[in-house]
């Protein structure tokens, strides 16, 4: 099961306070001031890992609070730092802000680190500010606290290619077919209720990633169905495969919809490659694969493609033109 959302606390440690003590040495009539300095607060520290491909662990888990930076002690001995919280996270996971939804960091690249929050700077010991005319200061700084925030986690799936359809436009049985990945699959709709990805398998070893998300309907950008809640993970797709039923009425409708639906959603559909893809052709008539081929939609000039995946008829085709779209 993908857990794709997360909220969490995290802070950053205190510094520890200077200490305020005076050397007491034999034969020394006055000792001066010896307070050692706060030792500065552990710090928040976000980590990518590709091992990683679920948020399920900050479902338990959900302060990450870093030690404390330790006291200044006598004999000009400074406290012991904090040490650093090293939070991991899936590839592709975006940190925002709970309470203004700014992302803040976006990891996107394995093994990227962020230092998210730093720790509290330890306060000076009274040794630092002895003078001429103070030579026995008894005051010494506290230490900084260190920043806390709410934050959410938030992954977003690296694919390179999405696909994109309504209920029951054979999603899931295509990347059943091209990857290794075993979705469940039934006449009904909605019966993907989460992403699954699939690798596909090229010539000379090659291979890509595909994000198989469950159906949209009208209305998906702004809540209704589960597309809202699964359409960020194609915001990073390189391509988009929009899978339409070749038995619907109207196919040209179903496209406008679903381009819709994309583009209502974010910016960043508009600029990425889309390809339409029509489905269950071994139900078709040759008759009515020829009318179907040769029929222009609006708002889409590229190539259109008319597959089976239970028979495996235009899929090969159809994976050569995604690793070529994907490589250029």
């Amino acid at each position: 099961m993908i857990i794709d959302y997360a909220k969490i606390s995290v802070k950053a440690g205190d510094g520890g306070p200077g200490a305020v003590t005076f050397r007491r040495e034999k034969f020394v009539a006055k000792g001066g001031p010896s307070g050692g300095n706060g030792g500065n607060g552990g710090s928040i520290i976000f980590v990518a890992d590709n091992n990683l491909t679920t948020l399920l662990d900050f479902k338990y888990k959900r302060k990450y609070f870093a030690p404390d930076g330790g006291k200044g002690e006598k004999s000009l001995k400074d406290g012991k730092y904090g040490d650093d919280i090293f939070i991991k996270v899936p590839v592709g996971t975006v940190v925002k802000s709970l309470e203004t939804d700014e992302v803040l960091i976006d990891l996107e690249e394995n093994g990227k680190e962020v230092f998210f929050l730093k720790g509290g700077i330890g306060g000076k010991g009274n040794s630092n500010f002895a003078t001429s005319t103070n030579q026995t200061p008894r005051y010494a700084q506290p230490g900084r606290p260190g920043k806390e925030m709410n934050i959410v986690l938030e992954l977003k799936l690296l694919a390179d290619v999405g696909l994109v359809g309504f209920p029951n436009a054979g999603k899931s049985t295509f990347i059943s077919v091209v990857s290794a990945a075993r979705p469940k699959i039934a006449d009904y709709p909605f019966t993907t209720l989460e992403p699954n990805l699939g690798i596909v398998q090229y010539k000379d070893y090659k291979s890509f990633v595909i994000a198989d998300i469950p159906g949209i309907i009208e209305g998906a950008h702004v809540g209704k169905g589960l597309g809202h809640k699964f359409l960020k993970h194609i915001e990073r797709t390189k391509v988009l495969l929009i899978l339409i039923d070749a038995t619907v009425e109207y196919p040209e409708k179903e496209y406008n919809i679903l381009l819709n639906e994309l583009l209502e959603f974010s910016d960043l559909m508009s600029g990425k490659e889309k390809v339409i893809v029509f489905t269950k052709s071994d139900l078709l008539s040759d008759e009515e694969k020829e009318k179907l081929l040769s029929k222009k939609i609006k708002n889409y000039d590229g190539n259109t493609f008319l597959i089976s995946s239970v028979t495996q008829v235009g899929t090969a085709n159809l994976i050569d033109h995604l690793w070529n779209l994907i490589e250029a």
